[in-house]
């Protein structure tokens, strides 16, 4: 006689459970999620930097999140792609025709992004370590880096990452501001010097005029 083995609900849902709770554990007990400009995905407990990557916090840290820096609301299909394919451009603070022609593409075609200004030696030093060149502008769209400005390329790769050709972008969406590729940690500090401190100094020649175009040997 041959036996047959008997279907147990209770096992199967305590199995489903099991396995639900340990995805849901993952990744331990990370409080944020960093978007590299690479497209490389990292968790950490540790409060990271802006220089690292976009931030997403999770957890009991997701409800600190202040409503300026919150996810913006795109649409589902837009969000999936950007989440997947992060797109950075990189430019320099000074006069650049084509940076101002990449960031025009980007916004015709509804693309979110965020930019980073190669402002100081620092900066393109940065730049040179993640895309080999100091180029500007220079487009990241996940991990593939685009050096120069080129329509057709550019065009190419977006549309390869998903992003689609008309702007999907809600009425109320506005990008980011521009930060400088490596986080200026002393800001902060020279913010809460006392004025009368200030005063009592003799004023200090710029370093560069803010004019002056391709800081740290950027080519255009």
């Amino acid at each position: 006689m041959h036996s047959r083995a008997r279907f147990n609900p209770t096992a199967v849902s305590h199995a489903a459970l099991t396995l639900a709770l340990a995805l849901f554990a993952l990744p331990g007990q990370a409080q944020f999620k960093v978007i590299g400009a690479d497209g490389k995905v990292t968790y950490t407990d540790r409060e990271p930097s802006a220089s690292e990557g976009k931030i997403v916090p999770l957890g009991s840290k997701a409800v600190a999140v202040a409503p300026a820096a919150a996810e913006p609301d795109l649409p589902f299909e837009l969000r999936q792609v950007a989440a997947k394919y992060p797109v950075t451009l990189y430019v320099t603070s000074g006069a650049c025709e084509p940076c101002t022609s990449g960031r025009q593409l980007l916004k015709q075609r509804g693309v979110p992004f965020s930019e980073k200004l190669v402002v100081s030696a620092e900066d393109s030093e940065a730049l040179e370590r993640l895309s080999g060149a100091r180029e500007a502008p220079t487009l990241s769209v996940g991990s593939q880096i685009l050096r120069g400005y080129a329509a057709e390329t550019w065009t190419a790769y977006l549309e390869a990452a998903g992003y689609p050709r008309e702007s999907k972008l809600p009425s109320t969406y506005q990008y980011p501001v521009a930060v400088p590729v490596v986080e200026r940690r002393d800001a902060a500090a020279a913010r809460t010097q006392p004025r009368v401190e200030a005063r009592s100094q003799a004023p200090r020649p710029a370093t560069a005029p803010a004019t002056v175009p391709g800081p740290g040997g950027i080519r255009f």
